[in-house]
């Protein structure tokens, strides 16, 4: 039996493989191949040359394990698959209640039930949330900082720069299992599988993974200096008690359109100027495939 560490050595500010190295005292006496994860071509190919007892680890932040149970999509896989928090934001990690530095553990339970995103003819899945609005347009400002700076981003700086300065909210269209709501001035319209998304923001507080449908975050209404005193109480997740403000929907299948387009961010990765996507639970998937 092999393990396989599949890192990416972008993850946790361009350490991933010295942090992920840190398994060598973790699997004494065990051969441990590593492999640049970002590297693999074909997820395909790479499975069958594996024998059915190795283990595969993924090492990585959110981003990284997003991209790997896409790149996963549809195949029949036999291996034990885990994950190793190496990444900045890590809120699968905090989702299941685990602390950074937390050992491998296994994920194959949780891959079938991640929920899917619709843009246009793409079709992805998303392991924590979607931040469409302000949470998107700050984590495309933030990434584009990073590609230039080395330091650390402050993304709660960005947001209050961008309230005050270079963020309009929009007038959202919002589809819950077929019934359609208006909002004017909607800020940002995240939906949720987890708890946190954007490195420890409990947007949806009481939610539990293992619900069947999605939590709908609507933040609408507000001015920019009603909205600044709400940020705060996004990371204790007592924004909810601002009920004139905020409102939380469930949905197996959500629409968002908004009238002028914006970036989105999917578990911190952006796609730019997005004016509609639909999301899916896993189990509304199935159900349809059925």
């Amino acid at each position: 039996m092999k393990k396989y560490i599949l890192y990416n050595p972008l993850a946790g500010d361009e350490q991933g493989l010295v942090s992920a190295k840190k398994l060598d005292a973790h699997y004494i006496g065990i051969e441990l191949i590593y492999i640049d994860v970002t590297a693999i071509t074909d997820f395909a190919d790479f499975f069958s040359n594996l024998d059915d007892d190795d283990d595969v680890i993924i090492c990585g932040g959110d981003g990284t394990l997003n991209s790997f149970i896409n790149n996963i999509d549809g195949l029949d896989i036999k291996n034990n698959l885990f994950y190793y928090a190496t990444g900045s934001g890590n809120d699968f990690l905090r989702d299941l209640d685990k602390p950074n530095g937390s050992e491998p553990f296994r994920i194959n339970d949780y891959i079938s039930d991640f929920p899917y995103l619709y843009i246009g003819e793409e079709k992805r899945r998303f392991i924590n949330g979607i931040g469409y609005g302000l949470d998107g347009y700050v984590c495309e400002v933030g990434n584009n900082l990073r590609r230039t700076k080395k330091k650390k981003i402050n993304y709660t700086s960005l947001a209050v720069k961008a309230i005050l300065f270079s963020f309009r909210p929009r007038n959202a269209t919002v589809i819950i299992d077929g019934v359609a709501k208006q909002y004017t001035n909607a800020w940002l319209t995240p939906v949720m599988k987890g708890r946190f998304f954007g490195g420890g923001m409990m947007a949806a507080p009481e939610r539990n993974r293992k619900q069947k449908d999605l939590s709908v975050v609507v933040v609408h209404g507000c001015g920019k200096f009603r909205l600044l005193r709400i940020l705060p109480t996004v990371f204790s997740g007592t924004h909810v008690r601002f009920k004139k403000y905020i409102e939380i929907h469930h949905a197996k299948e959500v629409t968002i359109e908004y009238d002028n387009p914006c970036s989105l961010q999917v578990d911190g990765e952006t796609v730019r100027d997005v004016k509609s996507y639909t999301a899916k639970a896993a189990s509304r998937v199935a159900a349809i495939i059925k």
